[in-house]
């Protein structure tokens, strides 16, 4: 035996193909003429592919194994042969490069259509609680009249007679290295290895057609802006009236006219007049959950807060809901009659904020000491 191939790849005698293969790659990179020039390197590539065209192929492999050389035998493909017999792994070397291989096969005119996805506007109450839906879609179905197959009713694809049904065409040229074979997509079937004499008058041959339909969509309680809700295969049907893919409806919140939303949490805000803030009140609010009423307790400042809990958006995962949070805001008045305006510079003096301009009235004295006591914080 003149050539030890399994020295030549650099492998024990019982590697596995893929041990072989990943030992040829690796050679390949490194000695391909186009990065190592060097006449000697060119020799050794040629020895390294003489081996993986033996050691690759299961009855060449064994010829060798029982004594045999199978490259003298195929017509002096020899060492580093390429021709048609020596090239047949132009792939794998390819492979080595660019770390895939070339397709083989026709193609399939059926494949899985594209995701779709549209907007969806919701009122506050409906995020909330949870609504369900009815959409309007507009998207590739099958098509009924071919059933996907694209072609006309009563004809069918017939196999491309460039290709012969293979989907590629080959091509050999001559180098420096010897005849190199190369194959690309038939470009009279585009890679489909059938062509459609006759396609369908509604598709266009395609397989699928625009439709618009609607769907029912739940909804869950406690969805946001931006949440997204799959339906799945309720997407665009693939060409050759492949699988559908998914639909996903996007949720936009709209405003609400009184509530402002913060995660789960509501804010709202009520304006009292400062004699209801300095006495206390109730103050009917509309909420999610109907009427309902807020307790001002007296000495309420303006800014504070009130919460009613439970009263926010439903956790979309877990229990329970957010809280509504009420702000408080005292109203000053901007106007006043000169009643009121008497009462309110009485208040000022007995606080001691404005000089006395006149006489209290009779049985003023001790309303005026008691406001001044309130507004001083004591009781």
């Amino acid at each position: 035996m003149a050539t030890d191939y399994y020295a030549v790849l650099g492998v024990r005698r019982d590697a596995s193909q893929d041990e072989i293969k990943k030992a040829f790659r690796r050679l390949a990179r490194e000695l391909h003429p186009d990065v190592n020039p060097d006449p000697k390197t060119q020799e050794r590539f040629k020895e390294i592919n003489a081996a993986y065209e033996v050691l690759s192929d299961p009855q060449k492999k064994q010829v060798y194994d029982l004594g045999g050389d199978p490259l003298s035998q195929q017509g002096g493909g020899g060492a580093g042969g390429f021709g048609a017999g020596g090239f047949g792994n132009f792939s794998d070397i390819m492979d080595a490069f660019f770390g895939t291989a070339s397709q083989r096969g026709p193609r399939s005119r059926t494949r899985r259509g594209q995701d779709a996805m549209i907007r969806l506007e919701i009122e506050l109450d409906e995020a909330a609680f949870g609504t369900t839906k009815d959409i309007q879609v507009d998207t590739a179905v099958v098509c009924t009249t071919c059933s996907g197959e694209g072609a006309a009713p009563g004809t069918s694809a017939q196999t491309c007679d460039m290709c012969r049904g293979r989907g590629e065409v080959s091509q050999v040229t001559r180098s420096f290295l010897g005849q190199v074979m190369t194959s690309r997509p038939c470009p009279q079937c585009q890679g489909f290895g059938t062509v459609v004499p006759t396609p369908c008058p509604e598709c266009a041959g395609d397989g699928r057609v625009r439709s618009r339909r609607t769907l029912t969509v739940k909804i869950p309680a406690g969805v946001d802006n931006g949440t997204r809700i799959q339906l799945a295969g309720e997407g665009e049907v693939g060409p050759g009236g492949g699988p559908a893919g998914d639909l996903y409806v996007e949720i936009h919140e709209l405003p609400h006219n009184m509530f402002q939303r913060r995660g789960d949490d509501l804010h709202c805000t009520v304006t009292i007049p400062m004699t209801a803030a300095a006495l206390g009140t109730k103050v009917p609010l509309e909420t999610l959950d109907g009427l309902e009423e807020v307790d001002i307790r007296p000495g309420t400042q303006s800014g504070q807060s009130i919460p009613k809990h439970g009263r926010g958006i439903t956790h979309l995962r877990g229990g329970g809901r957010g809280d509504l949070i009420v702000h408080v805001e005292v109203m000053t008045p901007t106007k006043l009659d000169p009643e009121m305006e008497r009462v309110l510079r009485e208040l000022a003096q007995l606080r001691g904020e404005e000089r006395p301009t006149g006489q209290f009235q009779p049985g003023q004295q001790g309303l005026f000491s008691r406001l001044k006591d309130a507004f001083n914080g004591r009781t």
